[in-house]
């Protein structure tokens, strides 16, 4: 039955941003409940962070000054895996009740996994400071399973099933009617909306059918043999990964055996994450069989400021190096490797900012604010006369190899390299049903905007 609109409460209507904090709380409650691990993780994080700021004063102050430690402790993001066209173009509606866009296209079959990505996520910095909460959303490429019969058994598995509810449905068009929630209205959409994310022990399939897709790939499995797209894992944020990384063991998690991304650096860059090892789990399937498996665990990040595309192309060639020097060592070695490769890259917030490697946001400082009008100073001196201070921007996106490692990881180390070399970004947008937004262009536009304020409010 139709949710009436009732125009008398449009002035009530809670703001994507509140939606959005509201979710991302609930859900954290939810996998916590059926993965009683993370909510050990979350600890162990908390204590390290606190352990940090306390050591480090000027970090904590630094930290206070960016309004990044107010986000801090609500950090998180989450990972599902779908399996249509169809499903993947209802997600961006559901998101977009949340004030969550698609951001970044990502192909992870280069990396042997047959899927490609999108992150969702807030874009505007105000929706950033309110809660930065992110889904990194990735949909089954069928067309790269090799068995013909095998790829027409998922796709007729997947055409069967409904991750949505009714009311969820029904919700988001009346969000998309009216423009907006009431109190009421939105707590029954975010109840409604975590049913599609909530695991189930039934599989939708006999023993026999999960067994041949999962001997495809593992992942195949998880999206095809299930109700819906369980969140695989959430996300909190710490201030030191190798310090979380070396204390898993003793508090009963067993950590992957490398952390992902850019070795540790006076200037973090980028994102940097590890896991703890999926979890294996009782499974009923159809017929009445009983089996087990293994798909969702903990992760943790780590983030850094923002690299603008000469940034990137220079990390994304010292990484390429890395790999081929790394493989096979343990984490200890490989950050070690790791660190003498990328000594060729800048650690200096100055350095940075002036070689174009990074993007800043601009702001007055006090005494830039009691300046008034200052004529004829570049950007540069008015920074280097302590009017202007440049922020690094944190990176809110993802890199496609610390995904699929994460991916491997926790798939028992699944690839299939028949799957490289298959990037289609105009497929993925076709299925989403809109264009993904460029993650660099923003961060171009966020750093240039706060330019102009700060020059404009100068008398520039």
């Amino acid at each position: 039955m139709p949710i009436p609109w009732r125009p008398e409460l449009s002035a009530h209507y809670l703001t994507s941003d509140e939606i959005r904090d509201r979710f991302s709380r609930a859900m954290s409650a939810m996998y916590q409940a059926e993965v009683p691990q993370y909510g050990a993780l979350l600890d162990l994080v908390q204590r390290v962070n606190r352990q940090v700021l306390e050591a480090d004063p000027a970090l904590a102050g630094r930290l206070a000054s960016h309004g990044e430690l107010e986000r801090l402790d609500a950090e998180r993001h989450g990972a599902i895996r779908v399996g249509t066209a169809q499903e993947l173009a209802m997600l961006r509606r559901l998101f977009a009740v949340m004030g969550m866009h698609p951001v970044g296209y990502y192909d992870l079959s280069e990396a042997g996994v047959p899927v490609h990505s999108t992150a969702f996520r807030p874009v505007d910095d105000a929706a950033l400071a309110r809660n930065p909460f992110r889904i990194f959303t990735s949909l089954l490429r069928l067309e790269l399973i090799e068995n013909p019969t095998l790829r027409e058994q998922a796709a007729a598995i997947l055409a069967g099933r409904d991750i949505f509810t009714q009311g969820c449905r029904q919700l988001i068009e009346l969000h998309e009617a009216q423009g907006g929630l009431d109190e009421e209205q939105a707590e029954r959409f975010i109840g409604e909306a975590l049913e599609t994310f909530r695991w189930h022990r039934d599989a939708t399939v006999d023993l026999e059918t999960y067994q041949a897709l999962h001997a495809e790939h593992r992942l195949i499995a998880d999206v095809v043999c299930f109700r819906g797209p369980h969140i695989n894992h959430l996300t909190p944020r710490t201030l030191d990964i190798d310090e979380v990384q070396r204390r898993m063991p003793a508090a009963g998690m067993q950590p992957k055996a490398v952390i992902e991304g850019p070795p540790r650096r006076a200037c973090p860059i980028l994102l940097r994450q590890t896991s703890f090892k999926a979890l294996e789990e009782g499974i009923h399937f159809a017929g009445e069989r009983q089996g087990t498996h293994t798909a969702r665990f903990g992760e943790i990040e780590q983030r850094g400021m923002a690299l603008t595309a000469r940034g990137r192309e220079r990390y994304d060639s010292l990484l390429g190096e890395a790999r081929r020097r790394t493989a096979g060592l343990d984490n200890e070695a490989h950050q070690r490797v790791l660190a003498e490769v990328f000594a060729d890259f800048p650690d200096d917030e100055t350095v940075l900012r002036r070689e174009g490697l990074a993007f800043f946001h601009y702001r007055l400082t006090g005494a830039g604010e009691a300046a008034g009008r200052v004529e004829g100073a570049s950007l540069e001196t008015l920074i280097d006369q302590g009017l202007v201070e440049a922020l690094p921007l944190t990176y809110e996106d993802f890199l496609p190899v610390s995904a699929a490692g994460i991916f491997q990881s926790n798939l028992g180390g699944g690839q299939n390299g028949a799957y490289a070399g298959n990037a289609n970004r105009e497929a993925f947008e076709q299925a989403l049903g809109a264009p993904v937004c460029d993650e660099l262009a923003l961060y171009a536009e966020r750093e240039r905007a706060s330019r102009e304020a700060v020059l404009q409010a100068l008398g520039r």
